[in-house]
């Protein structure tokens, strides 16, 4: 529903995403994004970092396009149904393994990706548990690419896209979701510690003491053509053999999340998670750590890596981070020495992980 999706959806997202967060986007290079084919049906493939992917992304492409997602059975609840299939979502059982299911949702995908219907893809096919890219799935790639001839008039063409967040609303939940010895916590658990969340959060906006989760990013990447990717390794997915073609899918899947890697960009907590675990017990001063927090930003930066803070306003920047890492207990201070909290070395762990694929984690990892 077109005036759901632009007038509510849109204006859902826009008010959810800027009230937690500090929202920033950015291009890895506009003005191939610009060169797109206006009748390609363009695809844009994503890591998933959290639930407010789904938002976040719909905010900030609406002024382009309507995204078309695969949403999980998780959001088939009244009256949030209703809402995600008016813009535009369709339910996946990802579980499913009842071949006319998979047959339906495999013509399905087909046909709108035929049609040219803008979709978003999570290469990872889930939620990372551990803050680290997850190997991609190619099940729906498949869907989109098995009958695809790059003689076709219509190219189909992947936008990646990296997303990351200086605090993940579920962030223990999903690292409490590694451990096996975990006790299962049940429906209303789960509804009372998020009423219970919105509640403290109510109070300290009542107080006007709140202060939103710090930044969200995303990034496009560059384009990636199908017909000019068949035409530059002499192939043609309509015509392979399945085992042919399922290696083919899974090179081009590796292809699209590296590029997916490099669009992921690079935050304050990150950075500062990243720097506390490396130095360790010993802990560090409050210059040297402001040092190291600019030096590493601009390393990355130099390296091509989109990154938060900017040359402008850096220190205010860096003062909200650690701020932030304090109120959370997840970095302590004594004597003007600053140390990861000993408890709360698996979250430190899960965000430095983000940008793993920028600088070597020479921590332990989780």
């Amino acid at each position: 529903n077109a005036y759901i999706y632009f007038r509510l959806g849109y204006w859902l997202a826009r008010r959810i995403a800027n009230l937690l967060y500090r929202v920033r986007g950015g291009f890895a290079d506009e003005s191939h994004l610009a060169r797109v084919d206006p009748s390609a049906a363009v695809v844009f493939v994503m890591n998933h970092r959290s639930n407010m992917d789904y938002i976040l992304v719909a905010f900030l492409a609406a002024e382009q396009s309507a995204l078309s997602y695969a949403v999980g059975e998780w959001a088939r609840i009244w009256p949030l149904q209703q809402l995600i299939r008016a813009m535009g979502a369709y339910f996946v059982r990802r579980r499913s393994n009842n071949p006319l299911y998979r047959r339906v949702l495999e013509r399905y995908v087909h046909m709108a990706t035929h049609e040219g219907v803008c979709q978003a893809v999570f290469l990872e096919g889930r939620l990372s548990r551990d803050g680290k890219l997850q190997p991609p799935r190619f099940g729906i790639l498949d869907y989109m690419l098995r009958g695809h001839d790059p003689e076709d008039a219509r190219d189909i063409v992947f936008i990646p896209v990296g997303i990351n967040y200086d605090r993940v609303l579920e962030d223990r939940t999903l690292l409490r979701s590694l451990d096996p010895g975990a006790a299962r916590r049940g429906f209303w658990f789960v509804i009372g510690t998020t009423l219970g969340f919105a509640a403290r959060n109510l109070r300290l906006m009542a107080r006007n003491r709140w202060r939103r989760f710090g930044y969200a990013a995303v990034n496009f990447g560059k384009p990636v053509s199908v017909h000019e990717y068949c035409r530059r390794h002499g192939i043609n997915l309509k015509r392979l053999a399945p085992e042919q073609r399922f290696a083919e899918m899974e090179k081009l899947a590796t292809h699209l999340m590296t590029a997916v890697e490099h669009a992921v960009p690079v935050l304050p907590i990150p950075l500062l998670a990243k720097i506390l675990l490396d130095v360790g017990e010993k802990g560090i001063g409050l210059f040297d750590l402001k040092a190291a927090f600019y030096r590493l930003a601009d390393e990355l930066r130099d390296r091509g890596a989109f990154v938060i803070p900017g040359s402008e306003g850096r220190e205010q920047v860096f003062n909200s981070a650690l701020k932030m890492l304090r109120l959370r207990y997840l970095a302590i201070e004594a004597e003007g020495i600053y140390r990861a909290q000993p408890d709360s070395l698996d979250v430190l762990r899960y965000y430095a992980n983000s940008i793993g694929q920028w600088v070597p984690t020479s921590f332990s990892s989780a």
